[in-house]
């Protein structure tokens, strides 16, 4: 069977090298325009589909096996739950490729449809997983990835996907080309592929050129904004382990907060996702102690923030009420960010997490199908059952300085890779532009291994760092990010990742932020605005998701009888 099929499995083992180091940590992004090649020429070959299908799909899982690997070390039945399931795609896309060749359509333009369509579903369903996505491997490339704020991240995949496929195009119809006879001229290319070479260079020149627009026309649209300090922890979480004790990790963030606030005068401050592990929700602050970890924690923020500087911390929250047994409980469970505002003026503003992390925060069909809780269970990196609610609100947190009302929204972990999460903060109900920066707090803690007292990195984190720079130029805002372990960056609304600072301790690189305990201080601009994607959200992709719904009934209509398919 290996024998036979010795060319698609090279063809397929070929492309899920090529998608592996055009992504972080690897960052060799020039082979992303050929990365599909092999693929598609293994799909096509002239053998029978369903050894094709299972070793697509055998190559597949190997690919996101390998690719997410530090998932494993938080949940391995997760791990292998997610992979399997990811692996399902690369089938499909033989189905459909295989369909759409056999109808004669153009892989210049089927192939990145399907390409989309597939990125889009492997968005949506369990909560989305937003990661390695065909068009994240150019977060670098500052020109092209500006067409984002029209068509998301999904419009760089696209055009990639469309490069792949007119260079496919190109070796197969060259390849079926009848050899030339003895002294006459080789045949002239065929118009059709000449006119697919001009569209393509056409369209990459005119993203181009709206990617040059667009970036020398920011300076007009934007405005200098408050300072802004970001406090980075570096602590590994285990959850099968005892970490940090919470004091040490809370007093060490709070001496780095207090350095970043008497060296650099920020406006705001902030510390990333849960690394205050307490519930400073009102309603449980009333029912405890003075002398209580929690209170503790509470009354040492509100002193700094009364310093003069407003403090954003991730931390709990849930309403808590006494129970018969003279037990605090909390009837509901939030991640939540918080913020302490100088002069302690009011109820803190909050904002609690809305798109919860499925076998991490939550158990999916856990109220559906009640009796499989202990097997979902298997899934999670608890013992315990670790249920979260899901937050509703989209809160605009509002801070005056000088006279002036600056407005900001903060999105928690992997919110800032799902796009239709991310887009909503940003417009009010008049469609008017809200929001004057995006925040993104994190714990990657998660994804880090623990050897001796060093802490190593995972790809994750430069993953995660790569899918927000997606954020910012899709709805045109600068996104300050804060992650236990890194990593901590400021990314202006062209995308570009800031390195240096104004003042700090942190690496002066960003991508070498990972892993570090520090801080940074630098000043946040202002974008004025509005996008295409913003309004409209992701278009592209809905119409991509209809089509390939579409190949896929049709082709599994079409597979019965179906052996071998002539490509000529």
């Amino acid at each position: 069977m290996i024998k036979k099929n010795i060319l698609p499995i090279f063809c397929f083992i070929l492309s899920a090298i090529l998608l592996t180091v055009i992504q972080p940590p690897y960052c060799v992004s020039f082979l992303a325009w050929i990365a599909l090649v092999p693929f598609v020429l293994g799909v096509l070959t002239n053998n029978k589909i369903r050894p094709i299908l299972l070793w697509s799909y055998i190559i597949s899982l190997i690919y996101w096996l390998l690719n997410v690997y530090w998932l494993m070390q938080v949940t391995m039945p997760g791990w292998l739950t997610l992979c399997i399931y990811m692996a399902f795609y690369w089938p499909v896309l033989v189905l459909c490729l295989r369909f759409c060749c056999e109808r004669k359509m153009p892989l210049w333009f089927s192939l990145p449809i399907l390409i989309i369509g597939t990125e889009a579903l492997q968005g949506v369903f369990f909560k989305g997983f937003g990661y390695l996505m065909l068009g994240h491997s150019q977060f670098r490339n500052i020109a092209i990835i500006q067409i984002a704020d029209i068509f998301g991240a999904a419009g760089v995949s696209f055009l990639v996907a469309m490069v792949n496929g007119l260079i496919t195009q190109l070796i197969i119809d060259f390849s079926l080309a009848p050899a030339p006879v003895a002294g006459e001229r080789p045949p002239r290319m065929a118009a059709v592929n000449l006119f697919r070479i001009v569209l393509t260079v056409c369209t990459i020149c005119a993203v181009l050129f709206y990617g040059r627009y667009r970036i020398n026309q920011t300076p007009a649209f934007t405005q200098a904004g408050p300072i802004i300090g970001v406090v980075q922890s570096n602590v590994a979480v285990e959850a099968s382990k005892e970490c940090e004790p919470v004091e040490t990790t809370f007093l060490n963030m709070l001496v780095d907060s207090r350095k970043c606030f008497l060296t650099a005068h920020p406006q705001l401050i902030i510390w990333p996702e849960t690394m205050v592990d307490a519930v400073l929700d009102e309603s449980y602050l009333k029912l405890i102690p003075q002398d209580d970890t929690t209170m503790i924690f509470h009354n040492a923020l509100v002193r700094h923030a009364n310093e003069g500087v407003y403090v954003l911390v991730g931390t709990f929250s849930g309403q808590a009420v006494v129970g018969d047994d003279n037990v605090i409980k909390l009837k509901t469970s939030y991640n939540s960010a918080f913020l302490y505002e100088p002069n302690d003026i009011g109820s803190r503003q909050h904002y609690n997490k809305i798109q919860l992390v499925p076998f991490g925060e939550f158990l999916p069909f856990r109220d559906w199908l009640p009796f499989l809780q202990k097997l979902l269970m298997i899934l999670t990196p608890y013992t315990y059952d670790y249920t979260l609610d899901a937050g509703t609100d989209y809160t605009i947190f509002k801070i005056p300085v000088q006279n002036k009302i600056y407005r900001f929204a903060c999105s928690i972990c992997f919110e800032d890779t799902q796009p239709r999460i991310i887009r909503r903060f940003v417009l009010d109900k008049n469609q008017n532009k809200q929001t004057d920066w995006l925040v993104n707090i994190s714990n990657d803690g998660w994804f880090v291994k623990k050897s001796g007292d060093n802490i190593i990195a995972g790809g994750e984190l430069s993953q995660h760092m790569a899918a927000c720079v997606f954020r910012a130029v899709e709805n045109r805002l600068s996104v300050i990010r804060c992650a236990n372990t890194g990593i901590s960056c400021l990314i202006d609304s062209t995308g570009k990742i800031k390195n240096g600072f104004i003042d700090g301790t942190l690496e002066k690189k960003a991508i070498q932020r990972a892993c570090q305990r520090g801080w940074f201080a630098d000043a946040v601009v202002i974008d004025k605005r509005i996008t295409f994607f913003t309004k409209q959200g992701q278009i592209l992709e809905i119409g991509c998701v209809i089509c390939l719904i579409l190949a896929v009934v049709m082709s599994i209509y079409k597979l019965k009888g179906r052996q071998k398919v002539n490509y000529d």
